[in-house]
């Protein structure tokens, strides 16, 4: 009888599939792809489901291997309403609000990201590409608390653009998510900003009132289900 990692092996003859394909589907680590693939360990959660997604199989057949490959392909081709993401997923580092603030167009210089994430973009900068966690309602409710943002600190904020920044006031600084929007020209030739919440029940910051400088432009959405 054949095993779980027997089975998506042959999976993985039949499709053409390589190990780093696995790894880029699932965002699973090269490691843990790499006991899979041995029978030191088992797919499970989230991980199983986009593993049956790439193999055209089901977790069940994946495990048990009691149901047809043939069938369950012809299930799946037939009743998906999405397409696979070929893109290759790359790891990137999961700040808080203060770490944001210390983050530069060279990259983070942090010690300790509170944890990574990972995102099928990429960018110029792959280095100056990192996450954040939305907290608080001023950007809600198309952005709630917890749902994951992805930043590009080499990209230059447009009108606008959603943007990651840091105010000053009273010599405290705080970084912030809010709408990046232009509404005027110094004696300088300096843009005169505003940061917008796109929830109207929270204060507009105004570059004149306020020291603002761009920490970075959201790039990627990502919410659970």
């Amino acid at each position: 009888m054949s095993s779980v990692a027997d089975r998506i092996q042959e999976k993985m003859s039949e499709l053409g599939l390589k190990h780093k394909d696995l790894v880029s589907a699932t965002g699973a680590s090269k490691g843990a792809v790499s006991h899979w693939l041995s029978g030191v360990n088992t797919p499970s959660g989230e991980r199983l489901l986009s593993l049956a997604r790439l193999l055209k199989a089901t977790p069940d057949w994946i495990l048990t291997g009691k149901e047809s490959k043939q069938g369950i392909s012809n299930k799946i081709e037939h009743e998906s309403n999405v397409s696979f993401i070929s893109t290759p997923l790359r790891e990137i580092p999961l700040l808080d609000y203060v770490q944001a603030g210390l983050f530069h167009d060279v990259g983070y210089d942090g010690i300790n990201p509170i944890g990574s994430s990972w995102t099928t973009y990429m960018g110029a900068k792959p280095e100056c590409i990192f996450s954040l966690k939305v907290e608080g309602l001023s950007m809600s409710p198309t952005f709630m608390p917890g749902d994951e943002l992805v930043v590009d600190g080499s990209l230059e904020a447009r009108p606008g653009s959603l943007v990651i920044a840091q105010e000053v006031q009273h010599g405290i600084a705080r970084t912030t998510f809010k709408k990046y929007r232009v509404i005027g020209v110094n004696e300088f030739g300096v843009d005169i900003i505003e940061l917008v919440p796109l929830n109207p029940d929270f204060p507009t910051l105004n570059s004149l009132q306020i020291d603002i400088s761009i920490i970075g432009v959201v790039v990627r959405h990502n919410r659970e289900v």
